[in-house]
């Protein structure tokens, strides 16, 4: 038998608003590089971004049913995330389903499979992160897990972990994490405004990202004809 199962422990509003302040790119890096989903999922327009606790389901390749049960238990602001065997020729979502998303205030879908109707979808605005676009149509036949661990873009998603994706790509977010990641995240941020300001000042990339001795050590030869042009390595 299986259950249909809420996600146990959900992140703090708080630290969800606290996440969706920063993008992928940063949380990534300021989590120590881990977090990021397979590059080869993206949204369908880039101007898409999502924010909030994972509702994971498991569906079988070219097959819909799960992802049907999952719009209709999931919670408003939660992100559909969905592992069904990076299977990229089928449309398993389009716009009739997200119009059940939106009627329902869900944040948005990540799938490791293919979707379709991209062209309302960028019209609805609802954010959906995928695999592939592919008009190919699914099944309903195969009942699965929901709010189980899954993988997806080579990453462990929990239920309750929070989702963050731009138009860079996706992040995962641990939940008991996501206040440290958002310290974190603000730190690279600041850190980050400090040497766009240098940059601004005049001073060169070498300087600001302290390179010299790196490239002193790596037996760097700059050519008589660029000393003058940038910073000169003594």
């Amino acid at each position: 038998m299986i259950h249909i199962k809420d996600i146990t422990e959900r992140p703090d509003k708080a630290d969800i608003d606290a996440i969706s302040r920063f993008s992928p790119a940063t949380i990534h890096e300021a989590q120590g590089r881990r977090g990021a989903l397979s590059s080869r999922l993206k949204p369908v327009d880039y101007r898409m971004k999502l924010c909030g606790p994972a509702f994971t389901v498991k569906c079988a390749p070219r097959d819909n049913i799960m992802l049907q049960l999952a719009i209709n238990y999931a919670k408003p602001g939660d992100i559909i995330v969905v592992s069904a065997g990076e299977y990229e020729e089928a449309g398993s979502f389009g716009d009739v389903l997200a119009n059940a998303c939106l009627a329902k205030g869900i944040g948005g879908l990540v799938t490791d499979t293919g979707v379709r109707d991209t062209l309302q979808l960028r019209e609805l605005g609802f954010p959906v992160f995928s695999l592939s676009v592919c008009i190919k149509g699914t099944v309903k036949e195969t009942i699965a897990a929901v709010n189980d661990p899954i993988i997806v873009g080579g990453e462990t998603i929990n239920p309750g972990d929070i989702m963050v994706g731009d138009a860079d790509g996706l992040v995962v977010v641990r939940r008991q994490e996501a206040q440290e990641a958002a310290r974190l995240s603000q730190a690279r941020e600041d850190a980050e405004a400090g040497y766009i300001a240098a940059y601004k000042e005049g001073k060169s990339v070498i300087e600001v990202s302290k390179l010299e001795p790196v490239l002193k050590a790596k037996g760097l030869v700059v050519d008589s004809w660029f000393i003058g042009v940038g910073h000169r390595i003594t």
